[in-house]
């Protein structure tokens, strides 16, 4: 356990210019105070202590300003950087060395129990005030721009901006093959 900690304060250093200790960090960045309370309420929700866990859960919400339901699946090293307004939904999987900046949300499509919030592989990066809504997943070591709508999957190491949201270049390579001469044909 001591070492999952050390290893979010790290991360939170790395990724942060702003962090001058572990100490600071440890003791001031809601982000991971968030991420912390999580994974009690997620090993209390997994010991059948459902009440429990959503009181732990709303708790820390209202201390961090950061929701993450215990259902969700959250791999090592997840940082949140200012965090508030961050919400992240019961079926959301999110993996390893993934940084979201707040307003966040990863929220869902539908009113059944099914896997209905999104999935963000390894090394994603999630903008300020970006939405992504449903089943869809974010691609290793993807980026998604602050503000940006995703309602589709996002391919592994592309950036997506917008609403909805493209990958980059996307329209331009569109508009340039539009405008493109046809190749000349040979008699």
């Amino acid at each position: 356990m001591f070492d999952t900690l050390s290893d979010d304060v790290r991360t939170a250093l790395a990724k942060d210019p702003a962090a001058t200790s572990g100490l600071e960090v440890a003791l001031t960045y809601p982000g991971l105070h968030a991420v912390w309370l999580y994974r009690l309420a997620s090993a209390l929700l997994a010991r059948d202590h459902t009440l429990t866990a959503r009181l732990l859960s709303h708790l820390a919400r209202l201390l961090t300003g950061v929701e993450i339901h215990p259902g969700a699946d959250v791999g090592e090293r997840l940082f949140i950087d200012h965090g508030m307004g961050t919400v992240i939904g019961e079926t959301a999987d999110i993996g390893d060395d993934v940084l979201l900046y707040h307003g966040v949300t990863l929220g869902g499509a539908s009113m059944r129990r099914e896997k209905r919030h999104p999935t963000l592989e390894d090394g994603v990066t999630v903008g300020a005030n970006a939405t992504l809504v449903g089943p869809i997943t974010v691609g290793e070591n993807a980026t998604v721009g602050a503000g940006a709508v995703v309602v589709d999957d996002v391919p592994p190491e592309s950036t997506v901006v917008g609403n909805p949201a493209r990958p980059i270049g996307e329209e331009a390579s569109d508009e340039a093959a539009a405008t493109e001469d046809p190749p000349a044909v040979e008699d």
